[in-house]
């Protein structure tokens, strides 16, 4: 695995509209966790809502999504498929209104990963694999960036990605 052209060499590219241009460094890696429906995995809906092409008549949870542009810039599902939606060297919106460290507008220097999953379930040894492999050649090609988790930069609204999640099983520190 390496980074080519700010693209993940193993990851398949979808791009999504949903970006802006990078005018800051990433400092920081943010990790996620998502499910559309909530707990059901395996299917397109996340690359959907990423591609503004979420079918919010699907399902009734869906309909809280509607007109909201979103995108991360990697996906990993349950399976170790990655997903690239959004280049390292531009800006994804994934964190939403955010603060780190006295900062506000986290999407501006950070990188943000989407595991597949909620918070209420444990995620797959070979997320976790993937997610290592992923940490180390972000660092190696940009710098040695923090990894955070979504509920560290927006406390008040999100929990992502979860007491499941096993910070231990990363090979950093936090």
């Amino acid at each position: 695995m390496e980074i080519v052209n700010h693209l993940l060499s193993n990851a398949t590219f979808v791009k999504s509209p949903n970006f802006s241009e990078r005018t800051k460094p990433a400092e920081i890696i943010i990790l996620h966790c998502i499910s559309l429906p909530e707990g059901d995995y395996g299917n397109n809906n996340v690359r959907d809502l990423f591609l503004n092409r979420l079918n919010i008549n699907s399902h009734e949870s869906f309909i809280s999504l509607k007109n909201v542009s979103v995108s991360s810039h990697l996906f990993i599902k349950r399976t170790g498929e990655i997903i690239q939606f959004v280049p390292f060297d531009k800006v994804a919106w994934h964190a939403g209104v955010s603060n780190y460290r006295g900062r506000n507008d986290c999407n501006e220097f950070s990188i943000g990963i989407e595991l597949e999953g909620t918070i209420k379930d444990y995620f797959e040894d070979m997320q976790y694999k993937k997610l290592n492999e992923i940490i180390s050649c972000l660092r190696k090609e940009y710098r040695q960036m923090e990894v955070v988790g979504h509920k560290d930069v927006a406390p008040s609204r999100k929990l992502d990605p979860g007491e499941k999640f096993d910070w231990e099983r990363l090979n950093i520190v936090k």
